[in-house]
């Protein structure tokens, strides 16, 4: 299991974290032309090989690596504008398959290198996840109902905000269910309602309210799943 949870960790940081939007752009327009696409690959590699901290690991991150370029090169070559949503998600469940496959492979009897206890793994997993990747996530599942900009809605928000306001919202739902504190996600959720209440009551926009609560649920529903599995999956470690 925490072999997993450290790939999971390595895909997590090579494929959101710590790929640029500037890199998916190039590789989308590129596709095997670009040099991202295969610092792309290499990192996922070098990243599988640090945090699973074992030497002989290393063939299986180099495993890992070249089937992550190919499925990366068959969802760039296949996908249009109109299925990059569909495209999206088969290449993510694809990536998760390989590693769930490297985990039955490789049997994890070897000298750890990196002293972190299996909780530190299954805890910054945790947080990782629900930062960038369930942004972006939650942005593609509901742009399906994006609503039309109009003049009206341009205001003078700070570029980003309402994404990290998601990730800071979910990091403290996720501390919330960690400590115990279940009646503050209550709370919490209450008072970005009353911040929220004004822009949407301007706005006049019946899809644009129901876009706003879509998300705000998707997101304050994925922070509490994951801090449930987290905090179980910490208890069977007690």
């Amino acid at each position: 299991m925490i072999l997993f949870i450290k790939l999971l960790l390595a895909h997590l940081l090579g494929d959101f974290i710590w790929q640029p939007n500037s890199w998916v752009a190039d590789k989308e327009a590129k596709k095997h032309k670009s040099i991202y696409l295969y610092l792309h690959i290499l990192l996922h590699g070098i990243l599988a090989a640090l945090l699973t901290g074992e030497i002989q690991f290393i063939p299986y991150a180099i495993l890992i690596a070249v089937t992550h370029g190919v499925i990366d090169l068959i969802k760039l070559n296949f996908q249009k504008s109109t299925t990059k949503r569909t495209w999206f998600v088969v290449d993510q469940i694809a990536h998760i398959l390989i590693l769930i496959g490297i985990v039955f492979l490789y049997k994890n009897k070897t000298i750890e290198l990196l002293w972190f206890g299996n909780q530190f793994w299954i805890l910054i997993t945790g947080l990782l996840f629900i930062t960038k990747p369930t942004s972006i996530f939650i942005k593609t599942i509901i742009s399906i109902w994006s609503p039309e900009e109009s003049n009206s809605h341009i205001d003078n928000s700070l570029a980003s905000a309402g994404n990290y306001i998601g990730i800071l919202e979910r990091l403290f739902v996720f501390g919330f269910i960690l400590t115990g504190h279940f009646e503050a996600i209550g709370f919490l959720l209450a008072a970005k309602s009353i911040f929220r209440f004004g822009d949407l009551k301007e706005a006049k926009d019946r899809k644009l309210t129901e876009y706003v609560l879509i998300g705000t649920l998707i997101s304050f529903g994925t922070a509490i799943l994951t801090g449930l599995i987290v905090q179980a999956l910490l208890l069977q470690l007690l």
